[in-house]
């Protein structure tokens, strides 16, 4: 029997193509059905996965690669209970994700009904906004709302729960909002204030400007290069959970320890850069940011050090500033640079400590080559010990990483959504075998939609992050709970109909990672790894 067309659900789905809406990540459920009828008629396709987190984390990467909002679906109760965690990567990414949940309807609510949860309430710790429609009427223009301040301000996840009678009771299908509603709002920086901010930043002999996660990709990051262009002055993004100790960072800590004014841009003043205590003491410092939350802590933590602060959107104020700030290459940012590139000497002739192993470094710098021959590359990573290597030894036009959450579990899901991001060109991912465990069921995704990737598995036997802190704070004697098999990641990835090899000597390195793309089908190359702390760069 045909559906009515004119459901809250046939409203939503419109809305979704008016906001310019392509893709949902999903997973099927008994309150999100009406949705997934309309988006038939709609022409939206669903990409449907293993695992509600996996949604969330597909929607992350790619609102971080195409610079759209990402959009998941999931059904309510236990289906949104799964996807809540993965926001927090999603907003720790400061990447815009509205999480669409189905719900018990709202004339059932507080009768007992199926799977009834307080959803709103859950999702609210780790969203921007979180809210449940009232209405069949409601739905549409809800969405617009939550399109909008998902990327609006310091982007980040919006949950917005959908009753299943919302979405199957009669819709004015005229009241759709116009594309326009959902669209980011800016907040401009006023021009003064960015004409004073150059001002300090031209007279300072060591000047940085600081960057949060967002402007680690798109136009924000192609802004934030080009003011470091035409100024002088270097503008570094961080979106590392080691801060300052970033390793793909190099050596920064110390040139960012000697800076005399520092501009955070849209850059939380938070444990990334020890609450203030990475910057010298003399060193004036200047904030711009989209919450004034943000520039409130700021001033209790540095109190008449933040010598100046103003609330806006990043990107707006980036647009300001490069309107007066001008200039040109300098010694200290020459210096700034060298010391993000710098790698130790030592890592040329890296080597495991036994046979059947390879150094983390062997495992990962071959990898650049291929990285290197599009263009389009994406670089995803994960995990503990194994992701800093990784970021360390590799870069790529787009990088996708586990973020200043710290979080790990995310890298298949991230590659996935890569992979339908950038679809001609290397998508390499590298991850530990604890992160491999999370979510080994998308490499059947991947197969089923047909996304190629290469998974990088360094395979250590263990939790090496909290291991090594067993061993530094605790002694070798006491460690447990951190031991895991030496599995056969290659052979799950063959079981779900991709590509996988083990590599256990770096001579196999490349020519497998090579079979792999060759094979077009979702691969992981297992890597037998020594278990390194990851690197703490300083040039001595």
């Amino acid at each position: 029997m045909a559906a009515r067309k004119n459901r809250g659900a046939d409203a939503l789905a419109q809305a979704l193509s008016r906001a310019g809406v392509r893709r949902v990540f999903t997973l099927s459920g008994n309150h999100v059905m009406p949705v997934f009828d309309a988006c038939l008629d709609a022409g939206i396709d669903l990409l449907h996965v293993r695992h509600e987190a996996a949604t969330v984390h597909m929607a992350d990467a790619w609102a971080r690669l195409t610079g759209e909002v990402g959009v998941a679906l999931v059904t309510g109760g236990p289906g949104h209970a799964n996807a809540v965690s993965a926001l927090y990567t999603a907003a720790m990414a400061e990447s815009p994700v509205v999480l669409l949940s189905g719900h018990a309807p709202n004339a059932q609510l507080g009768q007992g009904a199926f799977q009834e949860m307080r959803q709103a309430d859950i999702a609210a710790p780790l969203c921007k906004a979180s809210t449940t429609s009232a209405s069949p009427d409601r739905v549409a223009r809800d969405l617009a709302v939550a399109m909008r301040a998902a990327a609006s301000g310091r982007p980040g996840p919006v949950h917005l729960s959908l009753p299943q009678d919302a979405l199957d009771g009669p819709a004015d299908l005229e009241s759709v909002p116009p594309p326009g509603d959902f669209a980011a709002q800016a907040r401009p920086l006023d021009d003064a204030f960015a004409r004073d901010v150059a001002a300090r930043l031209a007279k300072a002999s060591r000047p940085l400007v600081l960057a949060g996660p967002w402007a680690m990709r798109g136009e924000a990051a192609q802004r934030l290069a080009a003011l470091e262009s035409a100024s002088g002055i270097p503008a570094i993004g961080m979106e590392s959970p080691r801060g300052v100790g970033d390793p793909s960072l190099g050596d920064f800590a110390q040139l960012l320890a000697r800076a005399d004014c520092v501009l955070l841009l849209g850059k939380r003043l938070d444990f990334t850069l020890k609450f203030g205590a990475a910057f010298a003491r003399d060193c004036d410092v200047l904030q711009v940011d989209a919450d004034a939350v943000e520039l409130d802590r700021t001033r209790r933590a540095l109190g008449a050090r933040l010598v100046g602060s103003a609330e806006a959107d990043g990107v707006s104020a980036l647009r300001a500033l490069a309107r007066h700030m001008g200039g040109a290459g300098t010694a200290w940012t020459r210096e700034v640079r060298e010391a993000i590139a710098w790698r130790p000497p030592a890592w040329q002739a890296a080597k495991a400590s036994a046979p059947g192993r390879l150094h983390p470094v062997e495992a990962f710098r071959p990898v650049q080559a291929i990285l290197d021959s599009h263009p389009g590359s994406v670089f995803v990573s994960d995990g503990g010990e194994i992701g800093q290597w990784a970021q360390a030894c590799l870069r790529a036009p787009h990088r996708v990483i586990n973020g200043v959450a710290g979080s790990i579990g995310a890298a298949l899901p991230f590659a996935l959504a890569a992979r339908l991001a950038q679809p001609e060109a290397p998508v390499i991912a590298a991850m530990g075998d604890g992160t491999f465990g999370f979510h080994p069921a998308e490499i059947d995704t991947a197969v089923r939609y047909r996304l190629p990737f290469v998974a990088i598995v360094g395979n250590d036997a263990r939790w090496n992050a909290e291991y090594q802190i067993q061993v530094r704070d605790y002694g070798a004697d006491r460690t447990v709970g951190c031991e895991l098999l030496p599995a056969r990641y290659d052979e799950v990835a063959k079981g779900f109909g991709g590509h996988g090899e083990r590599v256990t000597d770096a001579a196999q390195l490349v020519p497998a990672v090579q079979r792999a793309i060759a094979s077009r089908l979702p691969a992981v190359v297992n890597v037998m790894i020594d278990g390194l702390p990851a690197p703490n760069l300083k040039r001595p």
